[in-house]
Parts: C-alpha cells; sequence; structure tokens
C-alpha cells in the first residue's frame, strides 16, 4: 500500500502519544476479555484433553466464574498493568512505524508488513516487564479456581518489586522470547492490513471517504488475520510469562518459544495452541478495531490542527 496523507502530515513524536492514547482507551474495554483469555489457556497447563476438571468452559460461563470468584472487580485485574503495557508497547510500535513511513519504507514491496514487525518487536521488548505482571496478576484467584502457577502480587508496582528483588533486572525480562515474536506477527498482520483493507474499502466507495466507518472496516477485516496468526503465540507468551522460576530465575516449565509450543503440541494436542481462542477474537478483535479507528480519527484531528496552524 501506497504512503497515505495521514502518514506523511502527522510527525512521529505525535504518533507515539496518539497511538499509545487510543490503545490505552481500548484497553479499558478489552481488559475484563484478557482476564477470561488468560486463564483458558491456562487451564490443563500441559495435560491431555480430558484428563483436568474444566473449571472455565467458553466465554460467557468463564465471565460468570471469574465474576463469581472474585467480585466483578476480578474483570478488571491487572489492569494497571495492562494499561501501562499498551502505553509502552504502542507508543514504541506506532512511533517506529510513523518514522519508517516517513523514510519511504511503506513504499518499498513487503515495506509496511517488515516496518510493522519491527516495530512490534521493539514495543514488545519495551513493554514486556508490564506484560509479565499482568499475565501473573490476572491469572491469580481463590485456590478453588485456580489454574496455572499462583504468584500471589499484591499489585502492580508490588510484583515489579518483587521480581527485581528475587530474580534481578534480567526477571522483568523473562517470557520476552515468546512476546516478540507474537507481537512481531501480529503487529505485521494488523498493520499491514489495516492499511490495505482500508484502501480497498476507500476503492469500493461504498462510505465517504473520510467516514470513521472506514477505518471500522479496514480494522474488522485487519483484526481476522492478527487473531488467525497470533493465537499460537498468544498461548504460548501466557505460559512462559506466568511459569514459575527456580532459584536461578529459570522457567521450571518450558525452556523457551519452540520448547513450549512442543510440548503443548505433544501434551495437549495441537488445538491447545488455539485455547482461548473465542476471548483472544472478542479481545484482539475489538481492540484492533477500537485502537486502529481511535488512531485513525486522532490522526485527522492531529492534522486538522496542523493546518489550522500553518
Amino acid at each position: 500500500p501506497t504512503l497515505t496523507p495521514a502518514m506523511e502530515t502527522v510527525p512521529p513524536a505525535v504518533d507515539l502519544v496518539l497511538g499509545a492514547s487510543a490503545c490505552c482507551l481500548a484497553c479499558v474495554f478489552t481488559n475484563p476479555l484478557e482476564v477470561v483469555k488468560t486463564r483458558l489457556q491456562l487451564q490443563g497447563e500441559l495435560q491431555a484433553r480430558g484428563t483436568y476438571p474444566r473449571l472455565y468452559r467458553g466465554f460467557v460461563a468463564s465471565v460468570v466464574a471469574v465474576a463469581r470468584a472474585d467480585g466483578l472487580c476480578g474483570l478488571q485485574k491487572g489492569l494497571a498493568a495492562g494499561l501501562l503495557y499498551q502505553g509502552l508497547m504502542n507508543g514504541v510500535r506506532f512511533y517506529c512505524y510513523s518514522l519508517a513511513c516517513q523514510a519511504g519504507l511503506s513504499q518499498q514491496p513487503g515495506g509496511t508488513v517488515v516496518a510493522g514487525a519491527v516495530a512490534g518487536a521493539l514495543g514488545a521488548f519495551v513493554g514486556s516487564p508490564a506484560y509479565l505482571v499482568k499475565t501473573q496478576l490476572q491469572a491469580q484467584t481463590v485456590a478453588a479456581m485456580a489454574v496455572g502457577h499462583q504468584h500471589h502480587h499484591q499489585s502492580l508496582l508490588g510484583a515489579l518489586e518483587t521480581i527485581w528483588r528475587q530474580q534481578g533486572l534480567a526477571g522483568l525480562w523473562r517470557g520476552v522470547g515468546g512476546a516478540v515474536p507474537r507481537v512481531m506477527v501480529g503487529s505485521a498482520a494488523q498493520l499491514a492490513t489495516f492499511a490495505s483493507a482500508k484502501a480497498w474499502v476507500q476503492e469500493r466507495q461504498w462510505l465517504p471517504e473520510d467516514s470513521w466507518l472506514v477505518a471500522l472496516a479496514g480494522g474488522m477485516i485487519s483484526s481476522v488475520a492478527v487473531v488467525a496468526v497470533m493465537t499460537p503465540f498468544d498461548v504460548v507468551s501466557t505460559r512462559l510469562y506466568n511459569q514459575p522460576v527456580d532459584g536461578a530465575g529459570r522457567g521450571k516449565l518450558y525452556g523457551g518459544l519452540a520448547d513450549c509450543l512442543v510440548k503443548i503440541w505433544r501434551q495437549e494436542g495441537p488445538l491447545a495452541l488455539y485455547k482461548g481462542l473465542g476471548p483472544v477474537y472478542l479481545r484482539l478483535g475489538p481492540h484492533t478495531i477500537l485502537s486502529m479507528l481511535f488512531w485513525d480519527e486522532l490522526r485527522k484531528l492531529a492534522r486538522r490542527g496542523q493546518h489550522q496552524g500553518s
């Protein structure tokens, strides 16, 4: 896809603020889905299907189960960590993507995908400690409903301090090997398909060119691609972040991305890599749609402000 006028006129620093703000706004609405998704992905960890009690069954029943166990506030577990992650990850991601587009990379064949992947990888690396804590906080619940290892953190800052004290600086970036590919494939799919889908919708002239519905339609198409490629990495990422560690800070269950993929495939079956697919789509779908829609609309406002100022 060619450079859009939006990409040419909005400075990368503005994109950093707009991207982070848009995704934090979306996060407030989609965090309960993230809690449910985390529980579903940890359920039956390294156990064959049918050999463990299914405490969480499907999306609606899981929402009810979380609310019963942790109260309605339990559906917003890890929100502070989620907002910190979205702000850090997407601020960096949109800034780098905007820089790449300004440099003309998106005009090269496959340039949008490369820019999206690299921007996503950098964003995931920067935001990794926040995602680590978010996963661990969202997995925590009463003993009767617990799935996966329970870390017993009290808060975002308390968790960061505990990990720092017990495992050092490296401990805060534990599991980053699963997060970087997760966001790389998702970011590349999201940014590339959003630009292409939006252009395709505009070409059809079904909707007014400057309408927010164009961004909405682009986001809806984009979200399907994102979920298809991202879910297996999402499951692996949740497992790597939540696993218990030994005294040396090494994971007790998985050695890394490849080891985790192989163990899940062998012990739980290939379908386990799509555990929590419903909430993943319901979270990533609206999150992709809302983030891209907010980002698109905020950029329009920023451009109008620039034109008025000049």
